[in-house]
């Protein structure tokens, strides 16, 4: 009975290193899909942030022009301007309120 046992110990000791083995690597391979995905994740990142600088850059004067619009009306009518400030700021605060 004693050849048994040291037979089968040292089977599972040729299939427990056989499995680090194996463990080893697909360690390896998971660690390079992972460095791949973070890569491809990174690129479209960037690729999205210069499609959104490139629409920005394109929209930029636009949002200028309005804007000295929106200044020069305020300054036209100081009141009107003010008014719609306090709107807004109690708009702002009922929301706040409310989330409570």
């Amino acid at each position: 009975m004693a050849s048994f046992s040291t037979l089968s110990d040292l089977d599972i000791d040729k299939q427990v290193a056989a499995l680090s083995r194996q463990l080893h690597d697909l360690r390896k391979v998971l660690a390079r899909r992972g460095d791949d995905y973070y890569e491809d994740s990174r690129e479209a990142a960037s690729d999205y942030y210069s499609q959104l600088a490139d629409r920005l850059h394109e929209a930029l004067p636009a949002i200028r022009r309005r804007g000295r619009v929106i200044e020069r009306t305020a300054r036209d009518h100081p009141a009107t301007a003010a008014a719609v400030g306090l709107v807004v700021v109690g708009l702002l605060a009922g929301l706040l309120i409310s989330r409570r």
